[in-house]
């Protein structure tokens, strides 16, 4: 484990370097092969079935995670949060997952640069809300409350100006692909941070979820020649709607840690 102080000092770090990183990188076009996906078949007068019926999950974990963290009373919220505020980050992180239901079928219904942006949009609303409820969790409340509108605004940045250059002709997916690349780099030291909270190692399964739906993504086209049955796009969405219901669970069946006189072991907190 490291300090909390030493966790911040190193995310500062790592936010200088790839700032400078992604500044000498070349510029990095959207590919307009990234939207001919290796499933187009069409079912029941749908386009792209399959790419489009399986962003139901995400619909599902972020509804549940809403109905579940919404109505929380007073009793069971103490046992699932420290501090009550530190619910919000998740409201907004299953409300984004609900959205990118709808962003992620609108975009596969007809694939295009103007529909992407649907599509990433609620994704960056998902990544930054997690990173900020993490950052209240495991580093300081305060910055974390501070930083979640901040993050929400940066992520959403990212996707407009990657369109924006699209639309001038020079597009430039490097302020996009940095905050995905920070958002992983930050779960892996999070994990080193002090938890607050039991069942810190679900979030190795949802980091886990995360690289599986990017290799399924990668590998699209070779998973659906394997019989022609499913794509790796299809797959993604459902490994990444898995770390959606990941993050649910473990918030449904953790509990709050203390710290004991000496500050090196936890004892549980229980309700």
């Amino acid at each position: 484990m490291i300090s909390r102080r030493t966790a911040l000092w190193i995310l500062a770090v790592i936010t200088v370097i790839l700032a400078v990183t992604v500044c000498f990188l070349p510029r990095i076009p959207q590919p307009q092969s990234y939207h001919a996906f290796a499933d187009q078949r069409t079912l029941l007068g749908i386009p792209n079935f399959w790419n489009v019926v399986s962003n139901l999950p995400f619909a599902i974990a972020g509804l549940w995670g809403l109905l579940y963290l919404i109505p929380l009373k007073s009793e069971e919220l103490s046992l699932r949060f420290v501090d009550r505020r530190e619910r919000w980050p998740y409201v907004i992180l299953f409300a984004g997952l609900l959205l990118t239901a709808f962003g992620s079928s609108w975009y596969h219904w007809h694939p295009d640069n103007t529909r992407l942006v649907w599509d990433r949009l609620p994704m960056t609303i998902v990544f930054m809300s997690l990173i900020a409820a993490l950052i209240m969790e495991r580093i300081q409340l305060r910055a974390g409350l501070w930083l979640l509108p901040v993050l929400l605004l940066v992520g959403a940045s990212s996707v407009l100006q990657w369109y924006w250059s699209e639309v001038r002709g020079v597009g430039d997916l490097r302020f996009y692909a940095t905050v995905q690349a920070y958002s992983v780099l930050f779960l892996l030291l999070v994990l080193l941070c002090p938890p607050r909270y039991t069942r810190g190692a679900d979030l190795v399964i949802v980091a886990a979820f995360y690289v599986l739906a990017k290799l399924l993504e990668t590998f699209d086209k070779a998973v659906f020649s394997w019989g022609h049955m499913v794509s790796g796009h299809t797959l993604k969405h459902l490994a990444a709607a898995m770390a959606g219901f990941w993050i649910l669970r473990m918030v449904q069946k953790r509990r709050p840690v203390a710290r004991t006189a000496n500050h090196e072991q936890y004892q549980y907190i229980h309700g």
